[in-house]
């Protein structure tokens, strides 16, 4: 097919998970035709193997956590989880990995939605391959958006793929606990697995490479209270530990650590990290590299290519599906306003058109027990970005909210304050419950709202929430 038998539209987008899905809505509710383009499940990764799906495994084993804190309910959980049920709730929320509710939606909104493998070939220029052969291409008259987000990594160890390992996939829709468990790696999928799989029936064994601990990216405490969490769950976690290799003897897993240790297991798990779907994608048609990460702008437009956007995981700014939608509205609006003939973009930091939260006040949470939740620089990365600040703990558990929440709370509370403007760079929670709480930090964090307004937020009594009274007074009182 050549390209005068292309159909054309406004804006071609490859990959329909949650990121292409806002990049097209933003575009139709723009007024620009649409396509959109997808090789699997409508809706994603975060619909179907990960966010989902981990997340429907991991309420159970938290709603358990907190009921076991209190006096009166506490004795009627002590069993263990019912892991059909909790499995099959789980598979509810995957729509049991049919995609039909998602594609509705897409048509809902007047977009085209193309099954098969997206390409570029060439600029504004996208082929798609349907799963019968057959290819059709399509042009863009203003903007093609790369938003085939990230795949799990596996490390480079002889024979690893004969020995089948679970990777993030594997792991979130698994259809039994298996009885015996590795993990290998400390970062959010390893401690959220560790977390639901052992209490779902499994024996865990979470090995971690290096000595800096579990979630090194957030303040060094968040991870040594997870850590604690999960040996308290029964978690044989081993820090300062690397797989040196790995073999599948008549159906088990044999794991060699480099101290020579030899672990059994039923299934293995690496979750050491994430690579860009850019391998097949047609990148070199465009003078870009194959399997790369593609570098953007805060328009989140490819370096170079002034058609050509990159959106969420693709760009490796902030690999988490509620930050790749917010750049898919800054995209969709920027792609809006550059085909409209804007002549200036609101490019600004906290700009129509940039996406500033991406360097100052990323959001996540982590769904263990205590959970760990954060917004913005930790003290480390704050002072290595040239910021004058100082942090400020709080013990949770000190919190008359806290108290109630359930008994023997333990967790602990940062903001890490600018001392030239009195605001706020980052939080950090951790403790049972405070995923619901960061966003009054995000809030807090990008409204860059002085210490001296935030004052006059009164938090309601008796909440955990109060914490944001004992920072500020212990900001004062030091």
């Amino acid at each position: 097919m050549t390209q005068s038998d292309s159909i054309a539209y406004d804006v071609v987008v490859i990959g329909a998970g949650p990121v292409g899905e806002n990049v097209a809505d933003r575009t139709r509710a723009a007024g620009l035709s649409t396509a959109i383009v997808e090789s699997e499940l409508v809706g994603g990764e975060c619909s179907y193997w990960a966010c989902m799906p981990s997340k429907a495994l991991l309420r159970p084993v938290l709603a358990r956590a907190d009921a076991r804190r209190l006096p009166g309910l506490a004795d009627s959980v002590q069993g263990p989880l019912d892991t059909a049920a909790v499995l099959a709730r789980r598979d509810g929320f995957t729509s049991h990995w049919k995609d039909d509710g998602q594609v509705q939606w897409v048509e809902g909104i007047g977009a085209d939605l193309y099954r098969g493998l997206g390409r570029l070939a060439g600029p504004r220029t996208v082929e798609v391959t349907a799963p019968d052969g057959t290819r059709r291409v399509l042009t863009a008259r203003h903007a093609v958006a790369v938003c085939t987000g990230s795949a799990a990594a596996l490390p480079d160890l002889p024979g690893l793929a004969d020995v089948r390992p679970w990777t993030s996939r594997e792991a979130t829709s698994a259809e039994s606990a298996p009885g015996r468990l590795v993990v290998v790696g400390g970062g959010v999928v390893a401690v959220e697995m560790a977390t639901a799989w052992q209490a779902l029936g499994s024996r865990v064994t979470l090995l971690v490479r290096g000595e800096a601990g579990l979630l090194a990216r957030m303040e060094p405490f968040a991870g040594e209270l997870v850590a604690e969490g999960l040996t308290e769950a029964g978690v044989d976690l081993r820090t300062g530990t690397s797989v040196r290799s790995v073999t599948r003897e008549d159906g088990t897993v044999v794991a060699v650590t480099d101290t020579g240790d030899r672990i059994e297991a039923d299934e293995i798990l690496f979750a050491t990290g994430r690579v860009p779907r850019t391998t097949d994608i047609g990148l070199e048609t465009v003078g870009l590299e194959p399997g790369s990460w593609l570098s953007v702008d805060d328009s989140l437009r490819v370096d170079g290519h002034d058609w050509l956007y990159a959106v969420g995981d693709v760009n490796h700014r902030a690999l988490l599906t509620h930050q790749g939608k917010y750049q898919a509205r800054i995209a969709g609006a920027a792609i809006a306003a550059r085909a409209s003939g804007v002549p200036i973009l609101e490019s600004d930091p906290w700009g129509v058109h940039a996406a500033t939260a991406d360097h100052a006040a990323v959001p996540q949470v982590v769904f263990t027990d205590p959970e760990a939740a954060s917004v913005g620089l930790s003290l480390a990365e704050a002072e290595q970005a040239g910021h004058r600040v100082r942090a400020v703990d709080v013990d949770l558990g000190t919190v008359a909210g806290a108290s109630l929440y359930g008994d023997d709370y333990k967790g602990r509370a940062r903001m890490v304050v600018d001392l030239e403007d009195e605001i706020i760079r980052g939080v950090t929670f951790v403790g049972p419950g405070v995923g619901e709480m960061i966003h009054s930090a995000t809030v807090a964090v990008v409204g860059q709202v002085p210490l001296s307004r935030l004052w006059h937020a009164v938090p309601s009594y008796p909440t955990v929430s109060e914490v944001w009274l004992r920072l500020l007074e212990a900001y004062r009182d030091n």
